[in-house]
């Protein structure tokens, strides 16, 4: 897999978490345990830092960035969909960030929160704990509230590919 140092500093990948070969890891990055980083993910902690918390996974083609005053922080047993653009922004724990969505710069998702597929959370936007936002901009959907646990099977889902791909991923050519 691409990892990659810039100038001193260097990814911190738990050696329970698994980064596909063809995800690209830059800098000033952690990953937590049974964390995963699939296909054509990359995360490029150049001028801040990124943390994925255990558990979580980024989902192939997704970008995650930061800048020298806003972090990103995704919380554990965070699901990040395919196709998503995560800057400078915070994830709670549990959330679902669905695919093709943009989370922007000073942006907060709570805990256990869904941001819906294509959705656009503006700069310093927050959805709260166990919402669902939708639309470009996103706005949080009124009178809906999502279900405890509605997380865990995605998470639970990419814990086992981690270990399988772990295990069993080996190239052809």
């Amino acid at each position: 897999m691409p990892l990659y140092a810039l100038g001193d500093v260097e990814p911190d990948i738990h050696p329970d978490a698994y980064v596909h070969p063809d995800a690209v890891v830059i800098g000033n990055v952690t990953i937590g345990a049974e964390a995963s980083v699939w296909p054509t993910a990359v995360l490029r902690g150049d001028d801040g830092r990124i943390e994925v918390g255990p558990r979580s996974s980024v989902q192939d083609g997704s970008i995650i960035h930061c800048t020298a005053t806003q972090p990103t922080i995704i919380g554990a047993e965070v699901t990040v969909g395919h196709n998503v653009h995560i800057e400078g922004a915070t994830i709670g724990d549990r959330a679902l960030i669905s695919s093709g969505s943009v989370v922007l710069n000073g942006a907060t998702v709570g805990e256990g929160a869904v941001v819906a597929a294509g959705a656009v959370v503006s700069p310093k936007a927050e959805v709260p704990a166990r919402r669902m936002a939708l639309g470009v901009p996103a706005r949080v959907r009124e009178g809906h509230e999502v279900p405890e646990g509605a997380y865990a099977y995605a998470m639970e889902s990419y814990i086992r590919r981690g270990t399988r791909f772990r295990a069993e991923l080996r190239r052809l050519s």
